[in-house]
């Protein structure tokens, strides 16, 4: 949630049209829980679940291989997994074609700065290297307006080098 909510106030800072949201289900507490976040340049009329995704964005990387996380995925979409392999491995292990895979070890760039396993900033990097939906400007303002101080200056951080490392193939 905490990436889906940056993502759109950045966006809407670079004068676009965005809803947030979440999902959550019955599961148990500590279960995988789903944002969503609609951009657009035309206001947004539709109130709804997102079925058909352009993009989907893998945070735990303990879900690949136990749940379809690209159910639904359009084709020619994108996938961005915090992930130790390469784009190629993954397409492999996901079993999907016709769609653009980027990863980024998020883990250890969380661990080398934040010396805490929190991956979200660092796949927000990741998101907007694959696809450019906010300006990092707006992305860097939006971080620290969120996490004042030191911790702002070091998840900045964190979103910078994860966008320098992310890699993608077509």
């Amino acid at each position: 949630m905490t990436v889906s909510r940056l993502l759109a106030q950045a966006t809407l800072l670079d004068g676009r049209y965005v809803q947030a949201f979440p999902e959550f289900g019955p599961e148990r507490s500590g279960a995988p829980v789903t944002g969503y976040t609609r951009i657009s340049d035309e206001p947004i009329v539709i109130h709804s679940h997102i079925y058909n995704p352009d993009i989907v964005v893998i945070i735990d990387p303990t879900l690949l291989g136990k749940i379809n996380v690209t159910n639904g995925l359009v084709e020619n979409g994108t996938v961005v997994a915090n992930a130790d392999r390469k784009p190629e491995e993954l397409r492999g292990e996901l079993k999907i074609q016709k769609v653009r895979v980027y990863t980024v070890n998020a883990a250890r760039i969380a661990l080398d700065i934040l010396a805490r396993p929190i991956y979200n900033t660092a796949m927000l990097g990741a998101l907007v290297k694959a696809a450019p939906l906010a300006s990092m400007e707006s992305l860097i303002k939006v971080v620290k307006e969120r996490f004042p101080g030191p911790v702002g200056e070091k998840n900045v951080a964190v979103i910078q080098r994860a966008y320098e490392e992310a890699y993608g193939i077509e």
